[in-house]
């Protein structure tokens, strides 16, 4: 406990005390995120906040944490997929790069360390893959969570409040369970992330950018894998979509509205859950509020309902899934308040 509680405090403290001279910094060389038509900011403001993060992570796991091998292949892809986002927050990064980068850490991970889903454990009726597909879709889990992270940064606060939710439940199921170096990794990234929320929280003075978003996904998306292959929560896959439910709902939910109006999935759009929160007049800090209800209500309701097993569970949270969207969609209507998107 004291190991945690120092860990926390640590990536806390480096986080929040970077972010003043990264401020400072990003003004003077202009490296600052203008507004358009998809963003709520309307003024220029740093976006090289993922620095702060990832010292402060970073550190925290280095000084307090336990080098296990997992481990060790995680904070590997991480420094990886940090420098890239660094490079695209300044300078930009065209996508095959990334995507190369982040499959580059998402092999670290997968070949080194064995971080790999073998097991559906159940879900419509499937157990063991086999290692060919065993790969092949834990490549697509990571790739999917480290983008999904990303996709929500589009309010102040939002991708912060969601991770910091994400990493504490994950973390107090790791260090019930007795897996104290993932605890580590989860309190370090929590505190580092409450460091950087004390800027961005309320009238951001600074956003995470890809550094943060991408680096903090591919760590949640290792947690979530590890956290799965554990087999010791009741339900574990419907539980680990649980904690991850608003980034999932929201990328899929964007997805699926870009296929259908004939566009490419990856383009931008105002498509995002906080787009349409925030076109029914709710304040940032609302939306964020309310998106962290949401995702802890879901989470709550996945861990009280375990015995209900994964097929049954990711079928109601699917279908609430679905129901909240077609709400959203009524809602606007009904108001006139919908721009064109």
């Amino acid at each position: 406990m004291i190991e945690s509680i120092l860990i926390f405090f640590w990536a806390l403290l480096i986080s929040m005390f970077s972010i003043p001279t990264i401020i400072s910094v990003a003004h003077s060389k202009r490296i600052l995120d203008e507004p358009d038509f998809r963003k709520f900011h309307d003024i220029n403001t740093p976006r090289l906040g993922g620095l702060a993060i990832f010292a402060g992570f970073m550190t925290g796991v280095a000084i307090f944490g336990q080098m296990s091998p997992g481990i060790q292949q995680l904070l590997a892809g991480s420094l990886i997929i940090f420098f890239v986002g660094v490079k695209d927050d300044i300078n930009g990064v065209s996508v095959f790069k990334k995507f190369f980068v982040q499959v580059l850490a998402a092999g670290i991970v997968l070949f080194y360390a064995d971080v790999r889903i073998s097991s559906f454990q159940g879900f419509m009726g499937v157990y063991d893959l086999d290692v060919g597909m065993s790969y092949a879709f834990s490549f697509l889990v990571i790739l999917c969570i480290t983008n999904a992270v990303n996709l929500i940064d589009g309010v102040d606060g939002l991708a912060g409040s969601i991770v910091v939710i994400i990493c504490m439940t994950f973390g107090t199921f790791f260090y019930l369970y007795g897996e104290a170096s993932y605890a580590y990794v989860c309190f370090a990234l929590t505190g580092a992330m409450v460091g950087f929320l004390r800027y961005n929280l309320l009238n951001a003075r600074v956003f995470m950018g890809d550094t943060g978003a991408l680096v903090s996904g591919f760590i949640i998306s290792v947690l979530a894998i590890h956290f799965i292959e554990m087999d010791r929560a009741a339900s574990a896959p419907a539980l680990a979509i649980s904690i991850l439910f608003i980034p999932i709902f929201d990328t899929i939910r964007v997805f699926i509205i870009r296929v259908y109006r004939g566009v490419s999935p990856f383009m931008p759009d105002r498509n995002h859950v906080h787009h349409y929160l925030s076109d029914l007049g709710l304040s940032h800090l609302q939306v964020v509020i309310v998106l962290s209800i949401v995702n802890l209500a879901v989470i709550a309701f996945a861990f009280f309902f375990t015995y209900l097993g994964n097929s049954a569970l990711l079928i109601i949270i699917g279908l609430f899934a679905v129901l909240s969207s077609l709400l959203l969609e009524i809602l606007l209507k009904k108001m006139g308040t919908r721009v064109n998107a």
